[in-house]
């Protein structure tokens, strides 16, 4: 079974507390939204495509994450996608493995755990996977690795997976932490991608900072590829940048666009040659 950590929780920056007011109506709303799981039936232009919004613990970043993530929500509601919310503290391995299976776009906000990393060896069962509440309604949590992701969801075909504002995924650090070398930055973004490419997904986007709502925009509303999708990031650097092969998934290939020497906050990893138009013929 999965081990609860103390270690690589920390997200991946630090973000001012909102007032207890916001906190308790956000999560109420987020347990509302839980409750029911229901399904918001969208227009023709996303006919059947599913998007899961997963946010796990992430203490005094958690009413942000949710704010940010029912954000994501709304917009792909506007594109006509069924969209299923699963927001901490009802944010279980079990309730996640349920409504994932055949999302075309699996979202998640929260704690996490890669690898390499100061937490000692690698372990498929706690690294590059989800940070969740360990219980229902419980504030503590426990990563579920690469392992699990890849055993127990399978996406839809084309699927892309978006990971926001993690430690680790895009090659970061955690706050406060020292800066990784290229090297430690590509295994760690290498790495975090290979469990979610093997349940399925086509792509897989990881944004440390900002929004990913272009990575939506573009899915839905562009033809472009997605590397064209990476690189249309309103906050994109391009100075910086680097690709470079899988070797934990052969056959794919991945682009990173540090803003600075060592600072590794964008990542794109798989089939990048796909098009938007691809993805939504499914």
């Amino acid at each position: 079974m999965p081990v609860s950590q103390e270690g690589a929780q920390r997200a991946s920056r630090q973000r001012s507390p909102r007032s207890l007011r916001f906190l308790a109506l956000t999560i109420l709303a987020a347990t509302l939204a839980v409750g029911g799981l229901a399904s918001h039936p969208g227009t023709a232009a996303a006919a059947g495509k599913k998007v899961v919004i997963v946010v796990g613990p992430a203490g005094s970043n958690t009413a942000d994450y949710i704010y940010n993530a029912k954000k994501l929500a709304a917009q792909a509601r506007s594109y006509g996608a069924t969209v299923y919310e699963i927001y901490t503290p009802h944010a279980t391995w079990s309730r996640v493995k349920a409504y994932a299976q055949g999302a075309n776009i699996l979202i998640y906000l929260g704690h996490g755990n890669g690898y390499p990393s100061p937490y000692g060896a690698f372990s498929k069962y706690s690294k590059d996977g989800m940070g969740l509440n360990t219980t229902d309604g419980s504030s503590s949590h426990t990563y579920y690795g690469e392992y699990y992701i890849a055993q127990a969801i399978r996406l839809a075909p084309n699927a892309v997976v978006i990971l926001n504002r993690l430690c680790y995924a895009s090659g970061d650090s955690e706050w406060g932490a020292g800066n990784p070398t290229k090297s430690v930055a590509i295994a760690r973004a290498d790495n975090y991608a290979a469990g979610f490419l093997r349940a399925g997904a086509k792509a897989v986007f990881a944004e440390g900072i900002n929004s990913v709502s272009f990575v939506l925009n573009g899915l839905f509303k562009t033809t472009q590829t997605f590397s064209s999708i990476f690189w249309h990031d309103p906050a994109y650097t391009g100075t910086y940048h680097f690709k470079f092969n899988s070797t934990r998934t052969p056959g794919n290939w991945a682009i990173m666009d540090p803003y600075a020497p060592s600072r590794y906050y964008k990542s794109a990893v798989g089939a990048l040659y796909m098009t938007a138009v691809s993805w939504r013929n499914g």
